[in-house]
């Protein structure tokens, strides 16, 4: 007689990855640096230079069963010292502050939402020029501090997968511009040339619909790709120009305190300028997340 014994493998129990509750914070300071140098004999061309750039991201989110309420605080600065230049040049400035609250639909991946969020920049923005009569470069204050800034907010509806992956529409949306004075009361102003603004006045009221994406996305364990849209229709005025924020926002983790980043912004907006704002950084430097 022949007997057959079978050992039953020990089955162990996947873990459930345990859902959010109230508060989770975190957040991460970046500071890239570049320097370039050319001596007098250089024959490829080149100016000598340093910049830097730092940038802090904050973000505090609640969570209790079907009630989300996610805000963000993203602020970036960065600064060019070129050789033999009187003035030190912005490569970057901005304030960010954006909150969501949702309450999911049922089981879906639907959720009531209402979003709010203020854009400016922490320093004085210039146009630089070249004097005819000394040939040195001039420059000339177009923007400051809440000069402009723009304030959004409305209710709309939450598609969101994960937190990492968001759709959020808002067919009904308030936006104030804020600009100061100065700019709007300077003598053959037209009314709309400074961000819209008309003469003499400081603040401007629209009345539209909005649409925000967010997608994130992991390449490889130390390799993402984030791409943030965000697009904005007037009712009121021209509501077939639409305003058009696209970042696309590359991260190469190095090691534990070093990443390597490349961002690429492109914006429209015909209150500004009549044509694509494009901005792009490429560096290396220092993470520390806390």
């Amino acid at each position: 007689m022949i007997v057959l014994k079978a050992k039953l493998k020990e089955i162990t129990p996947k873990k459930v990855k345990k859902e959010q509750v109230g508060w989770l914070t975190k957040g991460k300071f970046s500071l890239l640096f570049n320097q370039s140098s050319f001596n007098f004999d250089w024959q490829g061309g080149g100016t000598s230079n340093i910049s830097g750039n730092a940038g802090v991201i904050y973000e505090f989110n609640y969570k209790k069963k079907s009630l989300t309420w996610d805000n963000k605080i993203q602020t970036d600065y960065g600064i060019t010292f070129l050789k033999d230049e009187d003035f030190a040049r912005k490569t970057n400035d901005r304030l960010i502050f954006n909150t969501r609250v949702g309450q999911r639909i049922g089981e879906s991946k639907w959720n009531y939402s209402f979003f709010a969020n203020f854009l400016s920049q922490f320093d004085k923005g210039f146009r630089f020029e070249v004097d005819p009569d000394t040939d040195r470069t001039i420059r000339i204050e177009e923007t400051h501090f809440f000069s402009p800034a723009f304030v959004q907010a409305g209710p709309g509806l939450l598609w969101k997968k994960r937190d990492d992956l968001t759709i959020n529409i808002a067919p009904v949306t308030s936006r104030m511009i804020f600009v100061d004075k100065e700019f709007t009361n300077v003598p053959g102003y037209v009314d709309g040339d400074y961000f819209g603004i008309d003469a003499g006045e400081s603040t401007r009221f629209e009345f539209g619909g909005a649409l925000a994406a967010n997608l994130k996305f992991p390449i490889s364990k130390s390799f993402t790709i984030e791409n943030i849209l965000n697009l904005y229709s007037n009712y009121i005025e021209d509501p077939a120009n639409v305003d058009i924020d696209y970042t696309l926002d590359m991260n190469l983790k190095v090691n534990r305190y070093i990443s390597s980043s490349f961002v690429f912004q492109s914006i429209y907006d015909d209150n500004a300028t009549g044509a694509f704002q494009i901005r792009q950084v490429l560096g290396i430097g220092l993470d520390y997340k806390f």
